[in-house]
């Protein structure tokens, strides 16, 4: 049995602290796979189900999902069917950039001493990409997903992008997506609506031009691993 010095050398130690963030980020990972998550429904009647401080209670449990790397679009788009388009997508916004932000404190507190010792030049060119165009480098990711949204949280913590930066480039870089689900969350009695139609094409353009954008960037060195 490890004696408590030990124990507490042993968790000090950023070995050991990236390998228990490894582990729980995997964890939860594969408990909202085999679990299935919650569904819009369930999203719906529990925030129902908290009443007057219901846009509290939708902040709160969107913060707890997304840390659990939960798909943050059905969260979004249940915001807005029991929210509305516009508070459905404030509340969004604010529950992904604070489940970012907690998740970023994570993987920084966690990982980033053994990761830079471990992978060394391996990471350097994303790091350095990131410290050197800092606010529109963190912008670019959210807008143009090069790492999903959950997953950029936690490998953002361990690079040197600034605090600051990777709070301003997110909450600006998921507006567009969290309005468009929040939209169609709000507007799903109703496909033939123009809001729905509205919602539905934007998320397509999202989805497409995403990946268009990001190689014309990358062919003209403004992407990581473009320079």
């Amino acid at each position: 049995m490890r004696s408590p010095s030990r124990l507490g050398s042993l968790l000090r130690s950023p070995r050991t602290r990236l390998a228990l963030m490894g582990v729980l980020v995997a964890g939860a990972s594969a408990a909202a796979l085999l679990l299935g998550g919650p569904s819009q429904g369930g999203i719906e009647q529990t925030v129902d189900d908290a009443g007057a401080v219901a846009p509290l209670a939708f902040v709160a449990l969107y913060v707890v999902l997304t840390v659990l790397c939960f798909p943050g679009a059905v969260v979004t788009a249940a915001g807005g069917a029991f929210f509305g388009t516009a508070l459905g997508t404030l509340l969004a916004v604010a529950g992904a950039t604070l489940g970012a932000i907690a998740a970023f404190l994570v993987g920084r507190r966690l990982g980033r001493e053994e990761v830079e010792r471990i992978a060394g030049r391996r990471i350097g060119a994303l790091d350095r990409w990131l410290v050197r165009r800092g606010f529109l480098a963190v912008l670019y990711v959210r807008l143009i997903p090069i790492l999903p949204f959950n997953a950029l949280n936690y490998a953002a913590g361990v690079t040197a992008v600034g605090s600051r930066d990777y709070v301003l480039g997110t909450v600006v870089g998921i507006i567009p997506g969290a309005f468009a689900y929040a939209a169609l969350g709000s507007s799903l009695g109703d496909p033939l609506s123009p809001e729905f139609i509205a919602a539905a094409a934007l998320i397509v353009v999202l989805a497409v031009g995403a990946p268009l954008a990001e190689r014309f960037l990358r062919g003209r060195g403004t992407a990581p691993g473009g320079d």
